[in-house]
């Protein structure tokens, strides 16, 4: 039985990492080993990455929640108090686009809120 080589493979997967590479600067690009060093640092970086954008999003609304409720006479802390205790179920994403774009509707959540502390 003849013996199998595993060039063609071996190609496959140089080739996949080169392209996964391609566009670094220098040898990077050019050179498997050092190529798949840099690969495998940058799929780190997305991984890390992924999960940090959720923290940043996640701080940019609370940032934005936080400077409109201070326009209309109550702190952040307070006012996501007064939300739940209104059963009032919105997450803070939709929060900060209504107080971005929509202050009429803001508003009257925060004197929901507002009603609901007292």
């Amino acid at each position: 039985m003849a013996r199998v080589k595993g060039a063609m493979m071996t190609r496959k997967r140089r080739n996949k990492i080169l392209k996964l590479a391609k566009g670094y600067w220098g040898s990077k690009s050019k050179h498997f080993k050092m190529a798949n060093q840099q690969v495998m640092k940058s799929l780190t970086y997305a991984y890390t990455g992924r999960r940090l954008k959720k923290r940043d999003f996640r701080r940019l609304w609370i940032t934005r929640i936080n400077a409109a409720c201070k326009m209309n006479g109550i702190n952040y802390s307070n006012f996501m108090h007064g939300l739940k205790l209104a059963n009032v179920q919105i997450n803070r994403k939709m929060l900060a686009e209504l107080a971005v774009n929509d202050k009429a509707a803001f508003t009257t959540l925060v004197d929901l809120a507002k009603a609901n502390l007292a």
